[in-house]
């Protein structure tokens, strides 16, 4: 079941202030598509002045539609800045972790933190792909005209990424419990092998998602009102202690704890 974002904003940079200034709707894909895809995000807008939302996007690759233009977005390793102007919407395929990795000839780390243009991914067919989903007037349309694209592109038999990427989505439903040593245990492989298989696959290595998924967790609870305890988050996110926490989440956000509990409006514990 896809969530709405008031559900699970993760990714999305102290979201509700964002929420004021745009429209987020969240789509989900047909049972044949959802082999590689997790949703279709439609932001709306309609701005006097121009918004900034920072975003920490999720280790997975997103095809974004805007008028007269398809991108390709490899996964991220950072916090991106995303503007917003006067009127306009884009339209989002935000693929499953490594779901994009059978669409493409080669590893993943190719695309990482590229952004490249639809037709350079699939030629000419990326084009028409664009135009029409350009030219579709609702949001129900332009996501038909993907999904025929994607229903005619799905591998035939089990891709070795699906398996990939039901290990990183096990890893999200719970970050706390996740270490690369037992990962690699669990899926039969070294750890080296394991590492391999998340550059090709994913574009990142095992710890950086496991680290990225905690951190959301972190940033989800700060954002739902919760008085964090931030010493028992650590210990209950897998962390040594909280200056571990406070350093990779300072590091990666861009804030303290302290100032995302501020940003967010959430109540200190």
């Amino acid at each position: 079941m896809v969530k709405d974002v008031g559900q699970d904003a993760r990714g999305i940079i102290a979201p509700d202030a964002g929420l004021t200034q745009f429209r987020m709707d969240r789509f989900a894909p047909s049972t044949e598509i959802n082999r590689l895809v997790d949703r279709y995000w439609l932001i709306r807008w309609d701005l006097d002045e121009p918004f900034t939302q920072r975003v920490y996007p999720h280790p997975v690759v997103n095809v974004v539609f805007q008028p007269g233009a398809g991108t390709v977005n490899g996964v991220a390793t950072r916090v991106d800045s995303r503007e917003l102007a006067g009127e306009g919407w884009a339209l989002g395929v935000m693929f499953r972790p490594a779901g994009f990795r059978p669409l493409t000839d080669g590893p993943l780390t190719a695309l990482r933190d590229r952004e490249v243009a639809l037709d350079r991914v699939f030629g000419s067919e990326g084009t028409g792909l664009s135009d029409a989903v350009n030219a579709a007037s609702t949001a129900e349309d332009r996501i038909a005209e993907i999904e025929t694209f994607l229903a005619a592109r799905l591998p035939a038999g089990r891709h070795p990424a699906e398996d990939t990427a039901a290990l990183v989505e096990r890893i999200a439903a719970n970050p706390s419990s996740a270490r690369v040593e037992s990962l690699a245990r669990e899926e039969r492989v070294s750890t080296r092998q394991l590492q391999r298989r998340f550059a090709d696959h994913v574009g990142l290595s095992p710890k950086n998602v496991v680290r990225r998924y905690r951190l959301y967790e972190a940033a989800e609870r700060v954002r739902h009102g919760t008085a964090v305890d931030w010493a028992d988050l650590a210990a209950t996110l897998g962390y040594s202690d909280q200056p571990h926490l406070s350093r990779d989440f300072t590091a990666v956000i861009g804030v303290s704890p302290g100032r995302y509990t501020q940003l967010c409006g959430a109540p200190a514990a």
